[in-house]
């Protein structure tokens, strides 16, 4: 019950570790040190199913804690059952994660930004995840007889049946989640105003991080591919970047702003040119290393507690979606094909109304004088007036 609850401290046993073989580029070992086979042949056959290595090592950290839950409740993998995954639920439910450094509760809003502060805890997105991928494992090991027969991860039938052979033209059935599954909500992307971009912007301290933002806002870019970005793969004549596209996984080409190659011009002619086949940005302390996400994300880091906000590398790329489906001149496929989105319907969800702008026009609506009717001078009957003029 208290591992239910999240009162039990999961061991930190095991690991997911890398390895240089291109049909398993992560694999799960036990607290021995010993490789978890049963997971390392999950993990090959995504592999040879053309899911990316960053997709196996996810996979690998959930499959990771799902053997911690295991180790704990002394259950062997191919006995588990419903109890079991309704166990990790309840513990992801109430457990901090590690991932998370910051102190604060669901209720919690920036005032500032408007966004909520993330939770201390696992996201119902990263539970929805986590049973995902056993369910996923377990239909491995079961189609193959290597697993129970009964999957212990529990679907919606209905669920499944409404979503399978479904027109993108037909709005979605609205049918039951599967138990144990986690309610999500959707909320809008929300795009950095423009007096607050001009602020977080300024807060920026060197022409590296002024030049990864204006490519970011003006490119919209993924994280991870704008930090992959080579200098080979800068096109300064044609005001292009070429970036190895999330989806795809091949190089495409993506616009981007006058500003931002201006601002990256600065920061290569002060820190020198990196060699061949290295990315473009690097650190500035000590010796030269490509600049990790995590870096990005403490720059951002430092510039939000200066500025009192919670700001995120994402949010960059929803501003420069919001940019251009704002402007009449694009139309929303093209806007789709700049940022690289599988359905259209992806794009369209920047087409809900800006809540800032709203609140700015709504204020404007609050200081106009209202509109006081005419009245009429002594001795004028209102009935005449209105048979005369029309009222």
């Amino acid at each position: 019950m208290q591992l239910l609850e999240g009162r039990v401290d999961l061991p930190r046993v095991g690991e997911v570790r890398a390895t240089d073989c291109e049909s398993l580029p992560f694999l799960l070992v036990d607290a021995a040190g010993r490789e978890v086979e049963p997971v390392s042949r999950f993990l090959r056959d995504l592999r040879l199913s053309d899911r990316s290595a960053l997709t196996c090592r996810s996979y690998a950290v959930d499959l990771l804690r799902w053997w911690r839950i295991l180790g704990v409740l002394a259950v062997r993998w191919d006995q588990a059952t419903t109890d079991e995954v309704a166990v990790l639920v309840g513990w992801m439910r109430t457990a901090s994660n590690p991932q998370r450094t910051r102190h604060s509760n669901l209720a919690a809003v920036n005032t500032k930004t408007g966004k909520r502060a993330l939770s201390p805890g696992y996201a119902p997105a990263t539970i929805n995840h986590a049973l995902s991928v056993l369910y996923r494992f377990y239909e491995f090991h079961s189609h193959r007889g290597w697993g129970p027969v009964v999957n212990p991860v529990p679907v919606s039938s209905r669920r499944r049946a409404a979503l399978a052979h479904r027109s993108p033209l037909d709005s979605v059935a609205r049918v039951p989640r599967a138990p144990l599954r986690q309610k999500t909500p959707d909320r809008a992307p929300r795009a950095i105003p423009d007096p607050l971009w001009n602020e977080l912007f300024a807060a920026m301290r060197c022409d590296r991080d002024r030049s990864l933002l204006a490519f970011y806002v003006s490119s919209g870019a993924r994280a991870s591919e704008l930090l992959g970005l080579r200098l080979e793969h800068v096109d300064w004549a044609g005001q292009r970047i070429w970036v190895v596209s999330k989806g795809t996984r091949e190089l495409e080409p993506v616009p981007a702003s006058a500003q931002a190659f201006t601002l990256l011009a600065l920061y290569l002619h002060e820190a020198g040119l990196p060699t061949a086949g290295e990315p473009v940005w690097r650190t500035l302390r000590g010796e030269a290393r490509p600049l990790s996400y995590w870096a990005l994300r403490r720059i951002l880091q430092r510039a939000n507690a200066r500025l009192g906000t919670n700001w995120t590398a994402h949010d960059m790329r929803h501003t420069a979606a919001a940019r251009m489906v704002a402007d009449p001149s694009l139309t929303l496929p093209e806007v789709q094909t700049v940022l690289r989105h599988k359905h259209l319907a992806t794009t369209q969800r920047y087409l809900t109304v800006n809540v800032d702008e709203l609140f700015d026009k709504l204020q404007g609506h609050f200081q106009r004088p209202r509109h006081e009717p005419a009245r009429l001078a002594a001795g004028y009957d209102p009935a005449d007036m209105a048979a005369v003029f029309g009222g």
